[in-house]
């Protein structure tokens, strides 16, 4: 009679079963957020995060006479307001036209130029053997952290001298400088999680340095090859300090393009709002066509 009330030493008793711990209220909450009520608070997240860009859309597709009198939310209850007009006189202005090419003929070598620059470099910092590598590696992650605005005047006057001041070679090449630091960095931590047995196979099967960079370093780097592409590409695309410097005042970027617009004719916002649109869904485009690679490569950064 006495050994059905007693309590055993794993917490259970004859009559009352398993006794289960108390779970902390923070773990409770937790476990419920996850569900149901935290996918609704993220696509809330979501939504509002978006209302900047869907108004700047909804707004290029009005009239100038109905942008300045009503907010662009009005599109709901008078649909007529769209129209497709001022983006056919956006075409016809050729100071946003040629900033928009100006603007691909800057960023698009920026990038290559990082992306396989920075590539070898990486190769060479995580498997090739030199003379001081390690420092000169150091040296790469201490330029991190040198700010754009403590090289503009010794830039200046540098590219003064050698005659590309206000050119676009001029940008590509400070816009390649700038990025360079961070893509040796980002790739060579990544090319060096490679496993060292499959580059010696490789090299067992007669491979060089070249054809392993290309063959075996190159494929397995894709995900973080895409990630520093969209990086320098978005940096290299928003950027508007370097290219008020430094570019072509007759053909700017088309940052710059968009506040000399605003500065000169504040009222056409019938062309500022397709401009600004354009400008910003290009980006959009190229992150959402890498967004898989892109999501990989931070996804294997984060395990490794």
């Amino acid at each position: 009679m006495t050994t059905s009330t007693t309590t055993s030493a794993a917490g259970t008793t004859a009559g009352d079963g398993p006794v289960r711990a108390r779970r902390p209220l923070g773990s409770r909450l937790a476990a419920r957020a996850g569900g149901g009520l935290m996918r609704v608070f993220l696509v809330l997240v979501a939504l509002f995060w978006l209302m900047p860009t869907v108004g700047l859309l909804l707004s290029s597709l009005r009239g100038s006479d109905e942008i300045a009198s009503t907010g662009w939310w009005k599109v709901f209850t008078a649909p007529s307001q769209l129209t497709f007009d001022n983006y056919s006189r956006l075409l016809e202005n050729s100071t946003i036209t040629d900033s928009l090419l100006s603007t691909i003929m800057i960023t698009v070598p920026a990038t290559v130029l990082v992306v396989v620059i920075g590539s070898l470099a990486g190769y060479a910092f995580a498997w090739m053997e030199f003379p001081g590598r390690d420092w000169w590696f150091l040296v790469v992650v201490g330029l991190l952290v040198v700010p754009v605005q403590v090289a503009l005047v010794p830039v200046s006057k540098l590219f003064g001298a050698v005659g590309i001041f206000e050119t676009t070679l001029g940008v590509i090449l400070f816009h390649t400088a700038f990025g360079l630091p961070f893509a040796i960095f980002l790739l060579r931590n990544f090319f060096a999680e490679i496993p060292r047995e499959l580059l010696e196979a490789a090299r067992l099967d007669g491979a060089g340095e070249i054809r392993l960079f290309t063959r075996v370093v190159m494929p397995l780097g894709g995900p973080a090859i895409a990630s520093l592409g969209i990086f320098q590409f978005l940096w290299v695309w928003n950027d508007m300090l370097v290219a008020l410097i430094f570019a072509d005042s007759d053909s700017p970027p088309i940052t710059v393009a968009l506040q000399q617009q605003v500065r000169q004719f504040g009222n056409n916002i019938d062309v500022l709002a397709p401009g600004a649109f354009v400008s910003m869904v290009i980006p959009l485009v190229v992150f959402f066509a890498f967004q898989r690679q892109f999501v990989s490569g931070v996804m294997a950064g984060a395990v490794k």
